[in-house]
Parts: C-alpha cells; structure tokens; sequence
C-alpha cells in the first residue's frame, strides 16, 4: 500500500479529525496511534485498523520504537506538544502539530530548533491560511486591487455558548494548566493577520480581562450545577440546554457534545452533566483566561491593525476590514466586499466552495497539503514553516505581556 503512513500522538477531537481527514484523501493512512485513554485507543485501533503492537498508552512508548511511520500528527493537550515534538523530529518525523506550537516561547523555540536540526517538516495547524477565502483575500491584496494595505479590523466573534464550552467549562479554562485564551484560540488569527499585512508588526499593545465569567456575576439562588438550577430556565448559558439540544442535531455529535460524553442518549448526557465538568455553572468554575482582548498591532511601514476577540457574540465566521489607499475590503469568510475608491463601484465577491467545512474548509486543505509536501519531501508547498509560526506566537506573547504589564511592547 502507498502513501504517507502516520502516527497519531493524541487521539482527541482535534486528533481524530485530522487523522480521518488524511486517510479518507486517500493519500495517507494511520499506522500507530499513541493515546492514554484505553477505549479511545481501542476505538481508534478499530477504525483505523492499527495492530495491538502499534497502539501505545503515551508518546515516550512510541518514541521508544523508533521511527514508525512518515510523520506524526501530534495533537496532545497544549502543555504536551514540546517534549513528543522534540523527541519525534529527532526520530525523523515529519511533523503536523496543532496549535498553539506551545504555551511558553521557549518551548516554541525548543521545537522549531528541533526540526530546524533535523531538516524535517514541520507544519504548525494554522488553518485559516489554507481556506479558499483567505486565497482571495491574499490575492486581492498582492494583486494591489486596494493599494497599499494601511489598516486592519479584524473580530473572532467566539460565541457565547462556544466560550462557556471550550473556555469557562473546557480544557482551556486556566491558563496555568492550558494558557492564555489569545494563545490557545487566537494565535491563528494573529498569524493570519500577519499573513495577509506581509509583515511582523513592530509594536503591540493590549487590552482585555475575565469581566462577566466569575462568582461575583452569580444570580442569587443559582446552583453549582445546571440539573439541579432553579434559574437554568433563564440562563443563556444553561448547559442542559446547549447539550441536550445537541442529540437532536447530528452535525453537533462530534463536537460540541463528543467533549462531553460518548453517550448519546438524554440520559447519558444528564448523568455527565451531574458529574462532570461541563456541568458546572458558569459563574461557580475555576476559569482564569479571558472572556474578551483586543489587541492592537503597529508595522514598521506606520500601517496598524486592531483585534477584537470576544465571548459576547453568536458563533460566527471571523469578520475583516481591511482598509488601502485605493479601496477597501470587508470580508466575512463567505464574501468579500471590495470597494474601489477611483470609480466609487462596488463588487461582491463569492468565495469559492471550500472542500470540507472545518474553518472554512482549512482542516482539510492543510492535511492535504501536509501531506502533499511530505510525499513529495517539498516543504515549500506550505505556506508557513516552524520558523515562521514561531515568530507569530511571539506576537502573541508580546500582546499579552502588553495586556499583563499595562505597557505598549516593541518588537
């Protein structure tokens, strides 16, 4: 059999979904897996048919083995990429790890020396540079159809039900055992803003605190968990309601509702609401990170370029202006507005279907690059490399020392 041959080093949601999206391109398949969880290694083992002396309870296990397959897809918790990344790049793994690269600059510096050192590649899960929308948008703007780019707006409209999910109940509540939100959420926003202005900006400054997720925001009367909440009823953020309302919706099975439980019955999702995190009420959790930022960027050519992300939204495609000497642009993900300032007229312009919907079809174009590059051992088919993810995650731990210090940063 052909193609590129995979290990899978944690087997979560973000794992299963670029695994699955290798294989069913047809061009790759799963040959080892490394995963804690002993059913969701056996499920895995299942699908992707991995023999029992191929599936591993940890990194350090697999490591162990040598170099089994082409590449591997690490998609561990945040503060575990830096150690399976080393080690593997040392193995001669080319290497396809989600984001964020890692929670600390070191680390980040630690990986990208690692595949550095070992001339392999090393593609960091930036997905929104590989959608076909952000294609037309670079396009429009290295073409000069609005001249020389001097502004940005740019909003992650996270969604208020997505933040009590992923941020209030979730894996990325705190930021001493995940990190800081901007990190963890918006490190592929910075970069993609970085990517689409052409440049590192030069200074950074940032603004943004937890205003509306803690005790002191607690209706009288709530109860610590949803089931047992007299007020659940009226509560936008009702966690019976989000998950319940999942099981009729099949698109939602995955995920939001596969973070929750595997059971997929009334039943089920109560009983994982009474014991298990995603339960809690909203005001009465251990959640630390933010509920809203907004981060401003200054270039070395004066342009400059402001961030919002914010909890008190719908879930929605990321929103973008960007502002030129000659036109302007206003994007949605699914259009693109293009002003031109010479003749006043305006276009509409239709992104082109994206193959797959994950971030605007990016999940898959990045795994079918990925994989593209490794069989044709030709790095430059991506369009970022680990040196270049690791300096937009210094962007990003600028803003936040920003943030953190009350002091604008220079790069």
């Amino acid at each position: 059999m052909t193609g590129v041959t995979l290990a899978l080093v944690g087997g979560g949601l973000r794992g299963q979904l670029y695994a699955r999206s290798a294989v069913l391109s047809g061009t790759a398949r799963v040959t080892a897996i490394a995963e804690p969880d002993p059913r969701r290694r056996a499920a895995l083992a299942e699908e992707f048919a991995v023999p029992a002396g191929r599936l591993f309870s940890g990194w350090a296990e697999l490591a162990a083995a040598g170099r089994l397959a082409d590449a591997a897809i690490i998609a561990t918790q945040d503060q575990l990429h830096t150690d399976p990344a080393v080690r593997l790049a040392d193995l001669g793994y080319h290497i396809l790890l989600e984001k964020p690269m890692a929670t600390s600059e070191q680390d980040a510096d630690a990986i990208a020396t690692a595949a550095e050192r070992n001339g392999i590649i090393l593609a960091v899960c930036h997905v929104l540079r590989y959608t076909p929308y952000t294609r037309m948008l670079k396009g429009l703007l290295d073409s000069g159809r609005i001249g020389r780019l001097v502004n940005v707006q740019h909003l992650e409209p996270v969604g208020w039900w997505h933040h009590a999910h992923s941020f209030v109940r979730g894996n990325w509540r705190r930021s001493d055992t995940s990190a800081a939100m901007l990190l963890t959420k918006a490190c592929h926003d910075l970069d993609w803003l970085i990517h689409l202005y052409g440049a590192l900006p030069s200074r950074v400054s940032s603004f943004g605190s937890l205003t509306h997720f803690k005790a002191a925001d607690r209706p009288i009367g709530a109860a610590a968990r949803c089931v047992e909440c007299p007020l659940e009823q009226s509560c936008a953020y009702s966690a019976k309601r989000l998950y319940l309302d999942c099981l009729a919706d099949p698109d939602r099975h995955f995920w939001p509702l596969g973070a929750v439980t595997d059971e997929r019955t009334e039943a089920g999702v109560l009983e994982a609401l009474r014991t298990g995190p995603y339960g809690r009420c909203v005001y009465a959790c251990d959640n630390d990170v933010v509920d809203h930022q907004v981060v401003n960027l200054e270039f070395p050519d004066g342009g400059t370029c402001s961030f919002t992300m914010s909890a008190f939204t719908p879930m929605e495609h990321r929103q973008t202006r960007l502002c030129g000497t000659k036109g302007y642009l206003d994007g949605n993900g699914r259009t693109i507005r293009l002003v031109d300032f010479l003749t006043g007229t305006e276009e509409i312009l239709e992104v082109p279907e994206a193959d797959g919907d994950g971030h605007g079809g990016g999940d898959q174009e990045l795994i079918t690059t990925f994989l593209r590059a490794v069989e044709t051992a030709d790095p430059a088919l991506l369009p970022t490399d680990a040196g270049a993810s690791l300096a937009t995650h210094r962007v990003v731990w600028a803003a936040e020392q920003a943030r953190t210090t009350g002091t604008v940063v220079t790069l």
